[in-house]
């Protein structure tokens, strides 16, 4: 049988040995009486040394990443998804802008920067790494996505 102490006199504590009548706190000698629940509930003060905030997490993350795409199959397969990725965008792009027949040259003249900029900066690079490659994929399936829309028209 399990009693709460929350709502209990100092009288009845006393009289059940629970509280020491001259100090008011639990004795020692008294602590093997009380009765105990089935289920014990302890407040840890450390989580076995894993991020607590998210500060922690963020900067895990980056560690994270490299451990996961070490396996060339992810590598492939990221690389496949950022190159559909960038030819989805580019059909987006050509049928909004084609379908209102608005502000096309500008879309074309920003579309034309962004790719110029991205392969400066992909060759200019002395060491090439997975984001960046991811980067190109993505450039390389925008300028094909823009190709086949091309060809669309002129047919």
């Amino acid at each position: 049988m399990v009693h709460s102490l929350a709502f209990t006199s100092p009288a009845t504590l006393t009289r059940y040995g629970i509280i020491n009548p001259k100090i008011g706190t639990l004795t020692r000698a008294n602590e093997a009486s009380i009765p105990r629940p089935l289920f014990r509930v302890e407040a840890l003060q450390d989580n076995g040394g894993g991020p607590r905030r998210l500060v922690d997490i963020i900067r895990v993350v980056p560690e994270i990443s490299r451990n996961y795409f070490k396996s060339p199959s992810r590598r492939a397969l990221f690389g496949g998804i950022s190159l559909l990725g960038g030819f989805y965008v580019a059909q987006i792009i050509s049928l909004s802008f084609g379908a209102l027949g608005v502000n096309d040259v500008i879309a074309a003249v920003v579309c034309v920067l962004i790719t110029e900029y991205v392969t400066r900066f992909y060759y200019s690079r002395p060491k090439v790494t997975f984001p960046i490659a991811l980067l190109n994929n993505f450039k390389m399936g925008f300028t094909y996505g823009l190709f086949i829309d091309a060809f669309k028209l002129a047919s």
